[in-house]
C-alpha cells in the first residue's frame, strides 16, 4: 500500500495545530468549570489523547462514544450510510446536565455523525456543546454543520488515513495523515 499513499501532515506538523487547538479551547471555556471532553471512537483516539492534554488549566473529564453513518463498501472505500447508529456511550445522563461539552472527532465528512451528537448531548441538557475535529472536508457537507476547532481542512474529497483515520480498519497507527492516491 505504501506506494499509493501520499502524506499530507507529519506527525509534527499534527502536533503543533493540537497544542494551538488546546489555547483556542482554553480561551473559549470558563476554566473554573469542567469540560466534559468526548471522544469519538474509534477514529479519535489518538487526537483525543493529544488534544485533552493541550488544555490546560482546567478539570477535562472524559467521555466515550462510538457513533458511525459509515460501513464497509464494496472495494477498497467506505460509504455514508446517510443514518447515525449510536451503539456506546461512557457518558452517564446525569455528568451532561449542564455541563461544557467539547465532542472531539477525527474527520467530518458528510456532517450527519456530528449533528445527531451535538443534537443528542443537547436533549440531555447540555449547556453548550462545541466540535473539534482534527480534519474538515467541507466539500462533504450534506447536513448544516461545522466544526468549531478545526486542525486542517480538505477540498477535492480526498480519502484519508493515518493518525486514527483507517480504511476498513487498517492504518490507523499511521503517525501523520495520508490520502489514498
Amino acid at each position: 500500500m505504501a506506494e499509493n499513499i501520499e502524506q499530507l501532515y507529519t506527525q509534527s506538523q499534527i502536533t503543533e495545530r493540537v497544542k494551538e487547538m488546546g489555547a483556542e479551547i482554553c480561551a473559549d471555556f470558563i476554566p473554573s468549570k469542567p469540560l466534559l471532553a468526548i471522544c469519538v471512537i474509534k477514529g479519535a483516539v489518538l487526537f483525543y489523547a493529544d488534544l485533552v492534554k493541550a488544555i490546560r488549566d482546567r478539570d477535562v473529564r472524559f467521555g466515550f462514544v462510538a457513533a458511525s453513518s459509515y460501513y464497509s463498501a464494496t472495494g477498497d472505500r467506505m460509504l455514508s450510510t446517510g443514518t447515525v447508529n449510536m451503539k456506546y456511550s461512557s457518558v452517564d445522563d446525569s455528568e451532561i446536565v449542564g455541563a461544557d461539552v467539547l465532542i472531539v472527532e477525527d474527520i467530518i465528512d458528510t456532517g450527519r455523525t456530528l449533528k445527531a451528537l451535538k443534537e443528542y448531548f443537547y436533549e440531555k441538557g447540555a449547556n453548550m456543546v462545541k466540535i473539534a475535529t482534527l480534519l474538515n472536508k467541507p466539500d462533504c457537507r450534506v447536513v448544516d454543520i461545522e466544526p468549531d476547532y478545526c486542525g486542517f481542512s480538505f477540498y477535492n474529497n480526498p480519502y484519508i488515513i493515518g493518525y486514527g483515520l483507517d480504511n476498513a480498519q487498517q492504518y490507523r497507527n499511521l503517525d501523520g495523515v495520508y490520502k489514498i492516491k
